[in-house]
């Protein structure tokens, strides 16, 4: 019978395993049935699949509580090269084109599918006028003009965004194939062929069990990573933040430890959002066009143009980067013209002037449930602020950093793009000091694969590509769910055997557990003992090495060569110290992996940062050493690859590829 240190140990073997439940799976589940249906039919291949969730796919991954908008739907008005000159842009000139185009190609399907299933979009009338998603309007695909709050973005009614997403998720894959609340923490490699992906083992966060699974082909899209950073609200505030905070860094960690290459992982993004509730800015910015003011009513972004110009062509763009526009304030803020404001007021009065009645009041409906939708703590701040946002105007400030891959990032896994899009690279020369044994090229066959044969990836998970969001992640689940199938198909006959003993993984997961069984009795006060440490503790000197080191808000986002070392050096004790987690009961034990994910991710960014001898994200992060844009050597994709057994990580460059001419996006630098 099953203990809390000795777990009842269910082994499956499938063909393709699914990790996570937020778009990017919930795409894959859709997706993957049709293929696996006309496989079985047309090749008499069967396929066994099964999707495991950390939580429960309902509510589960970044677009849990809901949202306003689909950031990313092209329309027809715009194509798919317009959408990669804008990633790009976004994220100052590095980005992988084709992984961009194959998202803006095919992600109105996605979109039109969310539609069909109930998701109300807002649309316009013969009139021009704005009507939310009850009113009937013809459905986009069948000629709806959707209300758009922005040039990629259209708005929706999505509390229930997530809820209706992961319910055709679950009706196409069927309830048989997928389990909730296992936290997948490790996956195994092939004891024949080390770059080959086996299995991967998890745990039960309900009761005590211990799950390994065999498979030919996983798809490993467990989100971003929040928290490795000391967040701007603590004490009472403590746990709140921007991206979902059960994003613990496991797509990367484990990619890592597979032996994946990654990529761009220096790359974060540092929203500006209402300060303390992190309340999303979009529909505030490009639905009701209000501007942000420092303390003394100026549009600081107009003020400052000419810093702007410091950036060609990045800050030529009609639209300036992100970071760029973080840049510009994090200037205010330093100089002593802060607090930051957005100016709600004026906003919400001009609207008064171009819009009926019944438009203004639905707008101003929208600006309370755009948090209700998104960030349900910012209305409580609000209201507990006595904030009537057309009276009273609210504060803005930039966020602690995040890592992500599907938003404002481009951080993530290095993967095979489509095969008809920039493929012929092959014979492109390689840089030197690139190991040899790396795939030459952007495509290797199968969309979404890693370097690591049978591991894909998709969302959060695909790096060098951002600006995704749910419409995009959803879509790249589709597209890799495509691709395992056909690998599968591929490799009918491959027999995969896990490089390590199932007593070992016990023994490793459960590391934790069975330290506090040992030690508990040692003192009277659990939560203090010299043979163990919490994970809450050790999460708190994670993120203040980061924010200290490793430019968090505590250093206004500066780092330099310096601090890294001793970011370093804090790091590697820290890792020593994690091996001594304790875990009291299965909330703790998923705590203490969490941790581990965290600590490998966040070397990884740090490492990263180390490696690109210049600040190519102003506003997001500042090397003050080498404080500029290299566009003649640092216009490369930053990639490394973790050796589990040394525990050493590889930094290395991979040449650039310009696919879509960038020319037109930019205005003539300023002379």
């Amino acid at each position: 019978m099953a203990e809390f240190g000795n777990p009842d140990v269910i082994q499956e073997e499938v063909d393709i395993l699914m990790i996570g439940g937020g778009m990017a799976c919930c795409g894959a589940a859709y997706e993957v049935m049709r293929w696996a249906e006309a496989a079985k039919a047309e090749a008499g291949i069967d396929l066994k699949i099964k999707l495991v969730d950390k939580a429960a796919m309902d509510r589960s991954g970044a677009v849990a509580q809901g949202l306003s908008a689909i950031n990313t739907y092209i329309g027809d008005t715009q194509d798919p090269a317009d959408y990669a000159r804008m990633v790009s842009n976004d994220l100052m000139g590095i980005t992988r084109d084709d992984l961009a185009y194959d998202v803006g190609r095919n992600v109105d399907d996605s979109v039109h599918l969310f539609e069909e299933w109930g998701l109300p979009i807002w649309k316009t009338d013969e009139n021009g006028e704005r009507h939310d998603g009850s009113q009937g309007l013809p459905a986009l695909k069948d000629g709806g003009k959707p209300v758009r709050s922005g040039k990629w973005q259209i708005m929706i009614n999505g509390e229930s965004y997530k809820w209706i997403v992961a319910e055709a998720a679950k009706k196409a894959l069927g309830m048989d194939r997928i389990e909730e609340r296992i936290f997948i923490v490790k996956l195994i490699n092939d004891k024949n062929d080390s770059n080959r992906i086996a299995g991967a083992v998890g745990f039960s966060t309900r009761n005590h069990t211990l799950h390994i699974y065999k498979a030919k082909a996983i798809l490993l899209a467990a989100g971003g990573c929040v928290n490795i950073f000391r967040p701007r609200s603590v004490g009472e505030g403590t746990g709140r933040a921007w991206y979902p905070v059960w994003n613990a860094g496991s797509t990367y960690a484990m990619a890592a430890e597979a032996g994946a290459e990654l990529t761009m992982m220096e790359n974060r993004f540092v929203p500006c959002r209402f300060k303390d509730g992190y309340g999303p800015v979009g529909a505030w910015f490009l639905l009701f066009k209000a501007k942000a003011t420092n303390a003394y009513g100026e549009d600081y972004l107009s003020k400052n143009k000419a810093m702007l110009d410091q950036y060609p062509p990045y800050g030529q763009a009609a639209v300036p980067a992100s970071c760029l526009r973080n840049h510009v304030m994090l200037k205010e803020m330093k100089e002593g013209r802060g607090p930051i404001w957005m100016d709600t007021v004026t906003a919400l009065g001009n609207l008064r002037n171009t819009l009926s009645p019944r438009e203004v009041k639905h707008l101003e409906a929208e600006a309370w449930e755009d948090f209700l939708d998104m960030c349900v703590g910012q209305c409580g701040i609000w209201v507990g602020e006595n904030i009537e946002p057309e009276k009273k105007n609210s504060e803005l400030m930039p966020t602690e950093p995040y890592l992500l891959g599907s938003h404002s990032g481009c951080c993530g896994i290095w993967v095979s793009g489509p095969t008809d899009v920039g493929a012929p690279t092959a014979a492109d020369e390689e840089l030197p000091g690139v190991p040899e044994h790396l795939p030459r090229g952007w495509s290797w066959g199968y969309r979404g694969m890693t370097t690591v044969k049978g591991l894909f990836t998709a969302g959060d998970g695909v790096g060098a590509s951002g600006h995704k969001f749910s419409s995009g992640s959803h879509t790249e689940g589709r597209l890799a769910a495509k691709a395992m199938v056909k690998y599968c198909i591929d490799n009918k006959d491959l027999k995969v055997e896990l490089d390590t003993p199932v007593e070992t993984l016990v023994e490793e997961i459960y590391r934790p557990v069975r330290t506090y069984l040992e030690f508990k009795d040692y003192t009277t006060a659990i939560d203090v003992n010299p043979n163990y440490i919490t994970p809450k503790m050790l999460q708190f000197r994670l993120q203040k090495i980061m924010d200290e080191y490793v430019a968090g808000v505590a250093t206004y986002y500066n780092t330099n060569d310096k601090m890294l070392e001793v970011a370093e050096q804090k790091l590697e004790m820290l890792k020593e110290d994690a091996m001594k987690m304790r875990a009291k009961d299965l909330h703790e034990l998923l705590r203490a992996w969490e941790n581990y994910h965290r600590i490998l991710t966040a070397e990884a960014h740090m490492k990263h940062i180390q490696f690109r001898e210049e600040s190519r994200y102003p506003g997001f992060y500042y090397r003050t050493d080498k404080n500029f844009i290299d566009e003649e050597n640092w216009k490369a994709f930053g990639n490394s690859i973790y050796d589990k057994n040394t525990k050493k990580w590889t930094n290395f460059k991979r040449r650039h590829v310009d696919l879509v001419d960038k020319s037109k996006l930019f205005k003539p630098a300023a002379h």
